[in-house]
């Protein structure tokens, strides 16, 4: 059974940082781009960054360039994504998500994403 499992939410104030991650077992992603998505209350979920599966390529949402880094450990099958100067609306919960085919580059669209982690809460406050 393919697993990913998002760590490291939490509540932090405005210019914080935290740290999460995504592993993912059951199989490995290490030819499969990775991605980040998240979803506010009331709002659609939107893209915040991906990764190539090599990592030599990334891509970011406007909101995040700048102050968010993603980056993939393959032989850990986990992604990360460092989020730096957290501001209120960053609060959402974040998901991780699988590319459907390998060796595809990286972008932005969810409907490119086959699988996806049950998410996690992050919460900034002012």
């Amino acid at each position: 059974q393919v697993q990913l499992v998002e760590s490291g939410g939490g509540l932090v104030q405005a210019g914080d940082s935290l740290r999460l991650s995504c592993a993912a077992s059951g199989r490995t992603f290490s030819t499969y781009a990775r991605g980040w998505f998240r979803q506010a209350p009331g709002k659609e979920r939107e893209f915040v960054a991906a990764i190539s599966w090599s990592g030599g390529s990334t891509y970011y949402a406007d909101s995040v360039k700048g102050r968010f880094t993603i980056s993939r450990d393959n032989a850990k099958n986990t992604v990360y994504l460092q989020m730096n100067s957290l501001k209120p609306e960053d609060t959402a919960v974040y998901y991780c998500a699988a590319d459907r085919i390998p060796y595809r580059g990286v972008g932005g669209q969810s409907a490119d994403f086959g699988s996806w982690g049950q998410g996690t809460q992050v919460t900034v406050s002012s």
